[in-house]
C-alpha cells in the first residue's frame, strides 16, 4: 500500500534557504541539478552515531561491499569479510561502500527526513502532487569507493555532508542507456544494476559534491558515482509520487507483455502517464494475489 506524507513543520533551522528551493521548482522532477543545502555536520550523520545506527537496523536494512569495483558490474560487489559496525568505524581504510537503508524507522531519522521534505513539499506537490512513500538512505564510502551504474523507482535528493564526491547522471527513459526489458525486469524484481559501455561516458552530466552540495535525481535516471580521496558520507531523501507509481507499473504490464511475443511501446516521462497499462498491471496483481 502507498503511504502517504504527512506534513510537519521544520523544527529546526531551515536546511533549504529561499534561492535552494527557487533551484529545485525551477528543475523538479525532470532536471538533474544541484543545489545548496545546511546539513553539514549534523550529529545524526557522524561515524559514531552512524555505526550504532547501524547496529540498531534490521539486516534487510543494511548492505556493504568492496568499495574498489569498476563502474559497471554483474550483481553486487564481493563482500570484505568485515561486519557493518567495522566497517562503517574504519571506513577510511576498509575499502568499502555501505548504505543503510530506510533509516527513517528510527525516530529521530525520521524526524530528520519529515523535516527535509517538510521544506520542500510545497515545491514538490506543485508538480507531481502527494508526496509518497517517504524514505531516506545513508552512504558511508571509503576513499575513491565507487558505487557502480544503477538506477532508482524514487524522486531523489542526495545531500553531501562529509567528505566528496561525483555522480555522473544519464537521461532518465533514454534507452540507449537504460534498455526497456531492463526497467521491465527491474520492477518485477530485477536487479537495479545495469550493464554499461564506455561508450556511454561522453553522454553522462558529472556533478562534483562537497559538503554543504545535494544533486536531485529523476526517477529511474541511471548513475553512478565515484568517491574522492577522503571518506564520504550521504543522505538520500526520496519520495514516490500517483506519477513514479504508474511509471513502475505500466513497465510491470509492459514486461508482461514482453513475455508473450509482443514489443510494447515505453510509457512517456513525467508529465505523460500510461493509465491504462498501470491499471491493467494493478488487476493482474489483485487477481494473482487471490490466486
Amino acid at each position: 500500500m502507498n503511504a502517504p506524507y504527512r506534513r510537519f513543520e521544520p523544527s529546526v533551522q531551515p536546511v533549504f534557504d529561499d534561492k535552494a528551493r527557487r533551484v529545485f521548482a525551477a528543475h523538479y522532477p525532470e532536471q538533474p541539478h544541484r543545489l545548496e543545502h545546511g546539513l553539514a555536520r549534523h550529529p545524526l550523520l557522524e561515524i559514531p552515531a552512524l555505526a550504532e545506527l547501524a547496529a540498531r537496523l534490521p539486516s534487510a536494512s543494511v548492505e556493504y561491499n568492496r568499495g574498489d569495483v569498476p563502474v559497471g558490474v554483474a550483481g553486487k560487489p564481493g563482500p570484505t569479510g568485515l561486519s557493518i559496525t567495522e566497517t562503517i568505524l574504519k571506513i577510511a581504510r576498509t575499502n568499502s561502500w555501505a548504505v543503510l537503508k530506510n533509516v527513517e524507522r528510527v525516530p529521530s531519522y525520521a524526524a530528520l527526513l519529515q523535516d527535509l521534505l517538510g521544506e520542500l513539499a510545497s515545491e514538490i506537490e506543485a508538480k507531481t502532487g502527494e508526496v509518497m512513500d517517504p524514505q531516506a538512505f545513508i552512504f558511508i564510502s571509503s576513499p575513491n569507493a565507487v558505487t557502480p551504474y544503477h538506477f532508482d523507482p524514487e524522486h531523489n535528493l542526495l545531500l553531501q555532508v562529509a567528505g566528496s564526491k561525483v555522480m555522473t547522471q544519464f537521461p532518465a527513459g533514454d534507452p540507449r542507456f537504460a534498455p526497456d526489458e531492463a526497467h521491465e525486469q527491474y520492477h518485477l524484481g530485477g536487479p537495479r544494476e545495469l550493464e554499461w559501455d564506455d561508450a556511454f561516458l561522453e553522454h553522462g552530466l558529472q556533478f562534483p559534491l562537497r559538503p554543504g552540495e545535494a544533486v536531485h535525481v529523476p526517477v529511474m535516471a541511471p548513475h553512478f558515482v565515484r568517491n574522492g580521496p577522503q571518506n564520504s558520507v550521504s543522505l538520500s531523501i526520496t519520495w514516490r509520487s500517483e506519477w513514479s507509481h504508474g511509471e513502475s507499473d505500466a513497465r510491470c504490464f509492459n514486461g508482461l507483455v514482453r513475455r508473450i511475443g509482443l514489443s510494447p511501446r515505453a510509457p512517456g516521462r513525467w508529465p505523460h502517464r500510461a493509465p491504462g497499462k498501470a491499471l491493467a498491471w494493478r488487476a493482474w496483481r489483485r487477481l494473482f494475489a487471490r490466486g
